[in-house]
């Protein structure tokens, strides 16, 4: 479990991680991690505008280097280079939600008897392909094990229901929640 300060480091870490990268320097994570902030752990940085609405999404699954800087990573990269937006400009990072999942080690499962929803998130990896969704995805289109397994099918680029094919390999785990209620907090 991380602190409220550890929760607080990651986040300032990330708002100025991205901050840097739209003013065109490098940003270093100075003191370095230390305790929980220096384990080498996955985790996803997402933004949101105030509305809600997605803005941003990108994370490491596992990492080789400490979580403090695989959110200084990752948080650039969300702002930037996810492919499904356009990049944040300066005018609007003040006003984005910064949400960061910390996560737990992936755990293989059979199906939807081994998921709980609202605690697990999923990954598969089948046909060459993977995809990950985080546990609070599910909560929030409201979806039942069945359809959160189809729903990170399509997430790797299959087809829905391919969950059940030979092969096929599925993994839950968990995710700790850093994140700020508005921007800028």
């Amino acid at each position: 479990m991380l602190t409220h300060e550890e929760k607080r480091r990651l986040l300032t870490t990330a708002r100025e991680a991205i901050r840097a990268a739209l003013e065109g320097w490098e940003y270093r994570t100075l003191p370095p991690a230390e305790g929980p902030l220096a384990e080498h752990r996955g985790a996803f940085v997402t933004l949101r505008t105030a509305g809600h609405r997605l803005r941003g999404c990108v994370g490491y699954p596992a990492a080789s280097i400490p979580l403090l800087e695989v959110v200084a990573e990752a948080a650039p990269k969300a702002a930037l280079h996810d492919f499904r937006f356009d990049p944040v400009t300066n005018g609007e990072l003040d006003g984005l939600r910064i949400e960061i999942s910390v996560l737990t080690p992936f755990t293989p499962i059979a199906g939807r008897e081994d998921l709980v929803i609202g605690r697990d998130g999923l990954m598969i990896d089948a046909e060459g392909k993977r995809g990950l969704l985080l546990p609070q995805v599910a909560l929030e289109f409201g979806w039942d094990a069945e359809q959160f397994l189809d729903a990170v099918c399509e997430k790797a680029g299959l087809p829905p229901g391919s969950w059940h094919n030979p092969g096929t390999r599925l993994y839950r785990f968990g995710a700790e929640l850093a994140g700020e209620e508005s921007g800028a907090s």
